[in-house]
């Protein structure tokens, strides 16, 4: 399956940049260096851990809609009450992990729609983590002692996430395709692991591949980090992965 992207609108809606930095001084910078460039930017546990919520108020008054991405994991209630605290924050949209179950899936689901009505504020996007990127098919078999390939977990994830009614997941680039055969155009797909035809490097990341083929094969969001944050340039390497996704996504 294929996703043509007309407009180089479309593409920076589905750019995500991790902001994966020590403070919000420099979270700030980033963000009004480039929300002209980018869609979506991502509080992870490195920024929230040392700065807090204010984080996500900042971004938003910025103008950035902000994933937070905390992998919240724990018992049905105690994801249910963090959810609402992510919707009442404004998270355009926030990731559990698909391995704490249907249950908690569907708790989280029903906090986050019992939160927007009662604050009347738009529902956030909420994703279920499938497999980690930087877990591979060794890793899953001899330090997690699950039977069967990566592939397999993650549609087995995907599709239990989507029977819970929550709104997609987070996959690698090598399962978007299978996903998408399973769950429809509808389920929504970010997709970290992502690095740009330019990139040396693929760091942590070991089930990864370019902005452009992401898109391809179907991708919502892409998740992009180091190669933005420790580019000399960063507006032209943003720029850079914008065309890519333009050009390499029809």
């Amino acid at each position: 399956m294929k996703t043509k992207i007309i407009t180089r609108e479309q593409a920076k809606e589905k750019l995500c940049l991790a902001l994966d930095v020590d403070t919000l001084s420099k979270a700030k910078e980033m963000v009004k260096l480039l929300k002209d460039y980018v869609g979506v930017f991502k509080i992870g546990l490195q920024l929230f851990t040392k700065e807090g919520p204010k984080t996500v108020e900042a971004i938003r008054n910025l103008g950035g809609n902000v994933f937070l991405d905390l992998k919240f994991h724990d018992i049905p209630n105690t994801v249910g009450n963090a959810a609402r605290v992510a919707t009442k924050m404004g998270a355009y949209m926030f990731n559990i992990h698909a391995a704490g179950g249907s249950e908690m899936m569907r708790a989280t689901v029903e906090a986050v729609k019992e939160e927007s009505q009662k604050s009347n504020i738009p529902n956030p996007i909420i994703l279920a983590v499938t497999v980690l990127t930087s877990i591979n098919n060794a890793i899953l078999s001899k330090e997690m002692n699950l039977n069967g390939e990566v592939k397999d977990q993650v549609i087995h994830f995907a599709e239990l996430a989507q029977s819970s009614k929550v709104s997609g997941v987070v996959a690698s680039p090598e399962e978007i395709s299978a996903i998408r055969n399973k769950c429809g155009s509808d389920f929504i797909i970010l997709t970290p692991g992502i690095r740009p035809i330019w990139s040396t490097t693929k760091d942590d990341q070991k089930r990864v591949t370019t902005p452009g083929e992401a898109i391809r094969l179907g991708a919502d969001y892409i998740v992009i980090g180091r190669p933005i944050l420790n580019a000399n340039d960063p507006v032209k390497a943003s720029d850079k992965i914008l065309t890519e996704m333009i050009s390499h996504g029809e």
